[in-house]
């Protein structure tokens, strides 16, 4: 089983670090080997952190060009993050397992959108609509609340937004979104860790393969095609969210 854990984890970490695709492989695998839904559902985050780490520490590069939008971005979805994990602690995930699927589907939607939406990837001077600004931050806070309270596949769906909203190339972006994941996650674990239960002999062999796949994934962004891998990430999301469907409602 510690094997499995450790594959399974390689797999998602990598997925976590190029497109926040995790939950495509780690929260399935848990549910096969009987964790119950919520708590699947913690120790997945809690092995994600792993991911987070081994992501920031390859991703330095890319975090130094725009680290006021980076604290930005993060300190946004962290408030929203702790209003998720609070919530969780009183009312069950399940209810929101039915919505899941339609939040990964439109943000396979959103990926698409970007890719054919062309923005500059150089800075400009001119400054982003006061209406933009808002709408932007308020859909990062509810990413932050849904990382908090649920979590599957949160990085896609933030990675999305991040993708329209920001003049960013797909590898900063995708360094922001690590980073801002990885601070929520910390914080929702600190939060889980008093209110529910996690599997923590399940996180540490399925963190270690978290900690590897999350390194390698941004080495490998810097050096592959950026529109086939936006399409790719559009149709796992899509893939995952038929998944998902099926399970919440058959």
């Amino acid at each position: 089983m510690i094997i499995i854990l450790f594959l399974a984890g390689l797999a998602a970490g990598f997925l976590a670090a190029v497109a926040g695709l995790a939950s495509l492989v780690s929260y399935p695998v848990l549910l096969a080997l009987g964790v119950p839904p919520v708590s699947a559902n913690t120790t997945n985050t809690a092995a994600l952190v792993f991911t987070g780490v081994g992501s920031l520490m390859s991703s330095t590069k890319e975090l130094k060009t725009d680290r006021q939008t980076t604290w930005h971005v993060a300190a946004v979805a962290l408030v929203g993050g702790i209003f998720g994990s609070i919530i969780l602690a009183y009312a069950p995930a399940s209810t929101f397992e039915k919505i899941v699927p339609f939040l990964i589907f439109g943000s396979g939607i959103l990926m698409l959108y970007s890719q054919f939406h062309k923005r500059p990837t150089t800075p400009t001077h001119t400054s982003e609509r006061p209406i933009i600004t808002f709408f932007k931050y308020v859909a990062i806070f509810l990413v932050g609340v849904y990382i908090g309270y649920f979590g599957a596949s949160a990085g896609m769906i933030l990675l999305s937004i991040l993708m329209v909203t920001l003049n960013k190339s797909f590898a900063v972006t995708n360094a922001i979104k690590n980073f801002t994941t990885f601070v929520t996650n910390t914080l929702s674990l600190a939060i889980y860790a008093f209110t529910t239960k996690v599997y923590w002999w399940m996180v540490l062999p399925m963190g270690a393969g978290m900690f590897l796949g999350g390194y390698l994934g941004p080495v490998l962004i810097r050096h592959v095609p950026v529109r086939p891998l936006r399409i790719i990430v559009a149709f796992a999301a899509f893939g995952l969210a038929g998944y998902l469907f099926y399970t919440a409602y058959f």
